[in-house]
């Protein structure tokens, strides 16, 4: 029997952690939001839980979200798949970007440092399976950013861009942001808790 969720109002990342525990133990979940965040995260959780989903809009600023799940398992990492997926191989490699700049000292220069890391990425031996940008971070994701050509072809090259929305949204940047997906701090602590290496330039 499916249960509701009402998560109007609820800060990022609770309406996509409360989905996830109510899949649990549902084969269908009603999630209610009152935001275009919160309904993304959402529908991307059941994306990756193998779920289909219907979204319907209120007409009052809110949606609701119907989960069901699929014959089909859930395409989430388990923990027995991430044991056989550590065996292989020591974890998914991740970087994570807090700031728009590299170091500590003159701005311009680090702004400089940033801009050369991100494209040397593109001569490392192993591409990052991660790229997480968080804090002023998330600026390097905008439209206008001298590293935004290099984010778009990393992301053609199979790389995985998370933009921290609560940083966006903080920084009114969200409409602005034109490399990878706006997240939630859900998905990228998950992306880091499995990452075998976490790189912080």
């Amino acid at each position: 029997m499916g249960t509701i969720i009402d998560a109007k109002g609820l800060a990022c990342p609770q309406p996509v952690v409360l989905t996830k525990k109510a899949l649990e133990n549902n084969d269908s979940v009603t999630v209610i939001v009152d935001n275009e965040t919160a309904k993304e995260n959402v529908s991307r959780l059941a994306e990756k839980s193998g779920c289909t989903i219907s979204v319907e809009s209120a007409g009052d600023g809110t949606f609701r979200l119907s989960l069901s799940k699929k014959g089909a398992a859930p395409s989430t990492v388990t923990s027995s798949t991430l044991s056989e997926t550590s065996t292989a191989k020591s974890g998914p490699n991740v970087f994570v970007i807090s700031s728009d700049t590299m170091g500590k000292g003159d701005d311009e220069l680090g702004a400089a440092l940033m801009k050369a890391f991100i494209h040397t990425i593109f001569s490392l031996d192993y591409l990052p399976d991660t790229l997480i940008f968080y804090n002023t971070g998330v600026k390097l994701t905008e439209k206008n950013s001298d590293v935004l050509d290099d984010l778009k072809k990393l992301e053609e090259q199979g790389v995985e861009i998370l933009v921290c929305g609560t940083c966006a949204n903080f920084f009114n940047i969200k409409d602005n942001v034109s490399a990878g997906i706006i997240s939630n701090m859900y998905d990228i602590a998950g992306a880091m808790s499995r990452a075998g290496r976490i790189v912080m330039p």
